[in-house]
């Protein structure tokens, strides 16, 4: 059995789960799914062709899989998903896909979106994803497992972060962002390697070193980068993060990559 609040406005033609709860004053679209569990605790909306995984948790004034901000959006049944268990704090605006990309939104399990925080269409968030208060994240931004976005970030359209990278808070992120990376400023630069990520994560000392290496290497040393990457590449050979990094170069999106600013020559092993 689920609890509905008696105020709560829920689609006949709604798929609810067992176990869900929905309080007072929240919406419910006819076209939704909210699997086992699912609780929304008040005053939240979700619309759209919109699946919520079992046990995600939305706090009050939140939305998700409105229509998406982009004036050729017509309509179309696009989507939104959300991973199980992945909380949705208070204000945050999820907005479902459009044509103009592949048609869904898509946020992964164990993610923490907070407040104010936007995701705007065709964004495609991973695993363990952490948004802090009012991070923007343009259209078609794609975020890889365990990444921390800190407060006021806005993430340009189309840029991608790697994988385990850390983005410092009030940030302007318009290039992509490798992973392990740590980026911030506006705009932002790359300025060392998110070690204490890795460390918590047990990253042995010589994966963090093979790391560090490469990328002083990649980006610190001089000469032409292109150049500097196969040497990487010939250097590392068969280290699979070091090779996890030089992939996600060698496959940069539109928005080119996230360049080397101060601070990646004073890392040490306390450093972030």
């Amino acid at each position: 059995m689920s609890e509905i609040h008696a105020t709560a406005a829920v689609s006949p033609k709604a798929q609810i789960g067992a176990g869900c709860k929905i309080g007072p004053g929240c919406v419910i679209g006819p076209d939704v799914v909210l699997e086992d569990g699912v609780e929304l605790i008040a005053h939240v909306m979700v619309d759209g062709h919109t699946r919520l995984g079992a046990g995600v948790k939305v706090f009050p004034f939140a939305t998700i899989g409105m229509a998406p901000q982009d004036l050729k959006y017509k309509n179309e049944p696009t989507r939104c998903e959300i991973g199980a268990r992945t909380q949705i704090r208070e204000h945050a605006t999820i907005h479902r896909g459009s044509v103009g990309g592949d048609g869904i939104t898509r946020v992964g399990e164990d993610c923490l979106i907070m407040a104010v925080a936007h995701v705007a269409h065709d964004c495609h968030l991973a695993d363990r994803v952490i948004l802090a208060n009012n991070v923007m994240l343009g259209g078609h931004v794609e975020i890889a497992d365990t990444v921390f976005v800190g407060g006021g970030t806005a993430i340009h359209q189309f840029v991608r972060i790697g994988r385990q990278a850390v983005l410092g808070g009030m940030s302007g992120i318009e290039a992509d962002v490798i992973p392990y990376g740590s980026a911030m400023g506006n705009r932002a630069r790359l300025i060392g390697l998110n070690l204490i990520g890795l460390k918590r994560r047990g990253f042995s000392r010589p994966e963090i070193h093979a790391l560090r290496a490469a990328f002083k290497l990649i980006f610190r040393e001089p000469g032409v980068f292109n150049d500097r990457v196969e040497e990487a590449e010939r250097r590392f050979a068969g280290d699979k993060n070091v090779g996890e990094v030089l992939h996600f170069i060698r496959n940069t999106s539109r928005r080119g990559l996230c360049k080397a600013g101060r601070g990646g020559d004073d890392m040490d092993d306390d450093a972030e």
